[in-house]
């Protein structure tokens, strides 16, 4: 079961309500989710992982893109390495702003 604090939103798993919150330790404020609010939680922690594993990845790209543009070979590579650079940051920007939106709902 999932018990979500009333005064942190720090969201809780266990088989029975919590005296306190983990997050913040107050006490008498941990609620219950419904069963439609925890699978909700569950799906989007699972996607959740997902987007952070794609932010980790564009880093890599990013950081590879940045050997090859110090390499600076030739101008097409040069173009390429920069290209994919800058679109792995609107990659990571795009990530970011859902996971924002996932907090913003609730779904964390």
């Amino acid at each position: 079961m999932l018990y979500k604090c009333k005064e942190c939103g720090f969201v809780n798993q266990a088989d029975k309500e919590p005296e306190k919150c983990s997050r913040c330790g107050n006490t008498n404020t941990m609620q219950q989710l419904s069963d439609e609010e925890s699978d909700k939680i569950y799906a989007s922690d699972m996607t959740n992982d997902i987007h952070m594993e794609i932010i980790e990845l564009a880093m890599n790209i990013i950081y590879l893109c940045e050997e090859g543009i110090e390499i600076n070979l030739d101008e097409q590579c040069f173009n390429i390495f920069n290209e994919t650079k800058d679109k792995m940051w609107v990659v990571k920007q795009c990530i970011k702003a859902e996971l924002a939106n996932h907090v913003h709902n609730q779904k964390w």
